[in-house]
Formats: structure tokens, C-alpha cells, sequence
């Protein structure tokens, strides 16, 4: 399978969601930075591959990166755009399940790129 091109979410007004959460973690919790930039690798190696417990299926098109680390669950919720093609959409900590609203944001930022990929979407390097 080819590698999957991983980019990023972008709102209106020019921020990347996920390139912050992770640039904050890079800051207060380099280890759990680490590995959330080997779990994106991941996905760009395998894409749909990826299955349990690296990344699973949620509903309507969202998917999680699943990483955990000394009893913390970091999550990344993606989507693809084609087959060959994620956009990360944002991370946060979970606790129990991933809260439907977290989901919700990952759904209306799907939505927006399918309106404009190039505007809705950053460059991503790991």
C-alpha cells in the first residue's frame, strides 16, 4: 500500500488545532509528545490499515490515534479525504470513552474540507 499523506486541520482564521496540542504537549509532556509523532508516522505508513490498538473506527468517518501513556488516553481524531489522504483534526485527553462532542468537532471539520481541501488543510511534517 502506498503511504497515506497526513495533513493537517486548519480553521478560518489560520490555525492548525492539532499542530497546537501538539506543540503544547512538546512543551509540558515531551514523552507523551513522542509518541503521539510515532503514532502519526504510523498512520502515515499504514493508513487504513491501522487497526487496535493503534487507531480505531468511531462513526460517520472519524477515526482516533490511540495513545497511551502512564494511565493517560491522548487521542488524535483524523479522517481521510481520499484513499490515500488523512487530515488530522485535533487531540485531546480522554477519560472513559471520547465524548460525542470531541466527535462532532471532527465531523464539522471534515465538512470544511470537503469544501476546500486547500483551505481547510496545513502541511504536516513529522
Amino acid at each position: 500500500m502506498p503511504p497515506t499523506e497526513v495533513r493537517a486541520f486548519r480553521d478560518d482564521d489560520g490555525t492548525v488545532p492539532v499542530q497546537e496540542w501538539l506543540d503544547n504537549l512538546e512543551q509540558n509532556e515531551p514523552k507523551a509528545y513522542r509518541k503521539c509523532l510515532a503514532r502519526i508516522l504510523e498512520l502515515a505508513e499504514s493508513g487504513h490499515e491501522m487497526r487496535r490498538p493503534h487507531a480505531d473506527y468511531l462513526r460517520d468517518g472519524i477515526y482516533e490515534l490511540r495513545i497511551p501513556l502512564s494511565g493517560t488516553q491522548y487521542r488524535i481524531l483524523y479522517f481521510f479525504f481520499d484513499r490515500h489522504a488523512a487530515t488530522l483534526s485535533h487531540g485531546f485527553v480522554k477519560g472513559g470513552k471520547v465524548p460525542p462532542a470531541q466527535i462532532e468537532v471532527a465531523i464539522y471539520n471534515r465538512s470544511l474540507v470537503s469544501t476546500s481541501r486547500e483551505k481547510y488543510t496545513a502541511d504536516f511534517e513529522i
